[in-house]
């Protein structure tokens, strides 16, 4: 089979692929005499049609959906070329003669002509997939501007005349967007196995934008400045977001994720309880071509919990120093992060040593944000922005009324409380 001469892009992930580069082989090795061969590759040929169309459905794909799912196996494998690529763009060396032997099967295959074998197979199904409309524009694997980038690689590899040009465009889509899980998401999370530390894509992040974010703009300020600083390759910090709950801690690292996508930012959540990951973590994302922010919600410590003690080791760096493209952002309710007990503060023996270790994980935070609940008329002022922007019609006098009957029964001045507030009137066709 063509698949079997790959030699960068060989991967045994590719079921389709391969099904269908077989029942090319068969057909072109002419054995038309053999009824139980064609009725089998009838079968595999109408579940290969099957599978396209369910990944159709879960990736949003629309138009050639054979294409869409070549065009797919390229921009998600990664291997030397396409990893070096999405850093310099074109590269030089071997490399290239071996990629272009495997894009030169890839053409091939993208070019074939399989109306030959529906005739040959007494079949009339390849046209169902050849302009394929979507049922819905959503997608469960890939964002919208994703989705759109590899359906509109498609139609350019469709366009490029031989297998150098098509190649050209794989590579100009390698150093625009990079390449598979880390070039194609935004945000991820770790998972531990005995296989090793996975980190995989979170596929349904939060679309906050930073502008949702009511208030705290000396906050947001000094958030984006050092993101910003990060992302354009100069000297950042690791942030520590604290303060009371329900402040928008959280949803500002959610923000910072979408705005700067576009410039190779990186969202990796990790839990206290995988802090043994971190070295893991790290050493499979130093040498990408992205800038990764490690983000800690909600971080805090019992007196009887060490896991801050990785978080130390990771932030302070033993012989190897934390890559420059990596930060950690955390989240916190409490200042120190570290709960200080009523025994550690009697036990005058340690007291010293033991607090000024818990101190210190905060000063290894080179930059500290703090995020106060607002007071009433802070309160007051984000619902009505909210109620603006959601198109809410109440006066300002009802609105105001029932907004402090809400905040009174949920948790009194937030910022989540006040969109909690928001939430529950739109639950209301009419209003209240």
């Amino acid at each position: 089979m063509l698949t079997d001469e790959l030699i960068v892009y060989r991967t045994d992930e590719n079921e389709i692929l391969y099904d269908m580069a077989y029942i090319i082989d068969c057909f072109e090795s002419s054995l038309d005499d053999d009824e139980a061969l064609i009725e089998e590759l009838r079968e595999l040929y109408f579940d290969c049609i099957h599978r396209l169309i369910e990944l159709a459905g879960n990736h949003g794909f629309y138009g050639n959906l054979w294409h869409c799912y070549l065009t797919d196996i390229l921009v998600n494998n990664e291997n030397s070329y396409s990893r070096a690529t999405e850093i310099v763009g074109p590269v030089g060396g071997s490399i290239n003669n071996a990629v272009l032997h495997d894009i030169e099967i890839f053409k091939e295959l993208f070019d074939y002509d399989f109306y030959a074998i529906n005739e040959w197979l007494g079949v009339d199904c390849f046209s169902i997939i050849e302009d394929y409309e979507a049922s819905s524009e959503m997608s469960k694997v890939y964002n919208q501007r994703i989705k759109e980038r590899i359906c509109t690689l498609a139609r350019k590899f469709r366009e490029d005349d031989t297998p150098g040009d098509m190649k050209d465009s794989l590579t100009t889509f390698y150093k625009e967007y990079g390449v598979g899980r880390f070039g194609l998401h935004k945000a991820f999370r770790v998972v531990g196995s005995p296989k090793g530390t996975t980190i995989v894509p979170i596929l349904n992040i939060a679309h906050v934008k930073l502008d949702d974010l009511v208030g705290y703009e000396i906050a947001k300020k000094k958030l984006i400045d050092n993101t910003e600083a990060f992302v354009n390759g100069r000297k950042a910090n690791n942030c520590l977001l604290f303060g009371d709950a329900g402040t928008g801690k959280s949803s500002s690292i959610k923000a910072i994720a979408n705005a700067y996508y576009d410039k190779g930012l990186r969202i990796i959540e990790i839990y206290k309880h995988q802090f043994k990951m971190l070295n893991d973590v790290i050493a499979q994302i130093k040498n990408r071509n992205y800038k990764f922010i490690i983000f800690m919600d909600d971080l805090s410590f019992e007196d009887f919990e060490i896991e801050y003690k990785y978080l130390k080791a990771v932030i302070e760096g033993g012989l190897e120093k934390k890559p420059s493209n990596v930060l950690i952002y955390a989240t916190s309710n409490r200042r120190h992060i570290v709960n200080e007990t009523i025994t550690e503060r009697e036990n005058n023996m340690h007291l010293s040593d033991t607090m000024q270790e818990k101190f210190s994980l905060v000063a290894r935070f080179g930059v500290t944000i703090y995020f106060s609940s607002p007071d009433k008329k802070e309160y007051q002022n984000i619902v009505r922005v909210l109620a603006e922007r959601n198109g809410i019609k109440l006066s300002d006098e009802k609105l105001m009324l029932e907004a402090n009957k809400w905040e009174m029964s949920h948790g009194g001045f937030s910022g989540r409380s006040a969109q909690q507030f928001i939430d529950y009137l739109l639950g209301f066709e009419e209003g209240i």
